[in-house]
């Protein structure tokens, strides 16, 4: 059994910590990065805990707690642990699983016991040279647009160092202007994530590209390692001052890691529309795919 009471805060002095997790069992969702973890934790309230020879992660938003877990070598032992204290302790969606290995040993464990896709929730994963390269008939359109842009804006694009992080900063407040933040709690919660990003930009091993139309930034992506195969994008912005922003943001990022990272994980659409369709339309290799459990069925499911 594991008790609520043995929950420790994520802090950025658990990095080699999670270095060493992480290295032994690669996390394939965005959710179980440590960068979103530290970057949301105003929002999301993140916790961890060992059980085991693994680790559960649990996060608690408007008092509400979900877990995550054991990130570790299967163990049903360690598992029943989670689920206990998740039908004990969650809020209505009480648990989330972020891997195929441990859908399947749930799964094995209790045949019986629901659990539902969350596709809002699920991570958009591309072939990095297919984003950096654009080819085919499938791109057609996106490459034609990316032309014009490139013509009519004549964009100059770097890498975002520490010396470049104050001119970010400035962008974004441009940003957050033009989509009235203040007013919008998503977008809010969003501007707090992406300043403690910035601030702990080198702490945190993040990189970045910004993309420049007349001298001036006018769109950047943040993004670091998720595991030996893929990065994770974990914010993009671009003004709408020269149409194409966002696709020249995306390709210039994908330029940056092939060679690098065989994926590009650009996280989820949170189920809305133009997003998933904007997402869509770049032909995901694969989703990262996220499945819950409801506190109720968690707690029936020995019945």
């Amino acid at each position: 059994m594991i008790s609520i009471d043995e929950f420790r805060s994520v802090t950025p002095g658990d990095r080699a910590f999670f270095t060493n997790l992480y290295r032994r069992h690669p996390p394939v969702h965005s959710d179980l990065s440590l960068t979103t973890m530290l970057c949301w934790d105003h929002y999301a309230h993140y916790e961890y805990a060992c059980v085991g020879e693994g680790v559960v992660i649990m996060s608690t938003v408007q008092d509400e707690r979900s877990f995550r877990g054991p990130i570790g070598p299967p163990d049903r032992e360690s598992l029943e642990a989670v689920l206990d204290l998740a039908a004990l302790e969650g809020g209505e969606v009480a648990y989330y699983l972020f891997d195929d290995a441990t859908l399947a040993l749930v799964r094995s464990c209790y045949p019986a016991l629901p659990l539902s896709p969350d596709r809002d929730f699920a991570d958009y994963v591309y072939r990095t040279e297919d984003l950096a390269a654009l080819p085919g008939r499938d791109y057609l359109t996106i490459r034609k647009h990316l032309n014009r842009f490139r013509r009519e804006c004549g964009p100059a694009v770097e890498a975002v160092t520490p010396s470049l992080l104050d001119e970010v900063v400035e962008f974004l407040e441009r940003w957050c202007e033009w989509r009235h933040c203040d007013d919008s709690p998503v977008l809010a919660e969003e501007k707090t994530a992406l300043r403690y990003a910035i601030a702990h930009f080198e702490d945190l091993g993040i990189e970045g590209i910004a993309v420049r139309v007349e001298d001036t930034i006018a769109g950047c992506a943040l993004y670091d390692r998720l595991n030996e195969d893929t990065a994770v994008v974990h914010f993009e912005k671009g003004l709408p001052d020269c149409e194409g922003i966002y696709k020249a943001v995306n390709q210039e990022t994908a330029r940056r890691l092939a060679g690098r990272y065989t994926y590009l994980n650009r996280e989820s659409d949170l189920g809305i529309p133009g997003l998933r369709e904007a997402k869509l339309r770049y032909h995901p290799h694969h989703m990262a795919r996220v499945h819950i459990a409801r506190k109720t069925d968690l707690e029936k499911r020995h019945l």
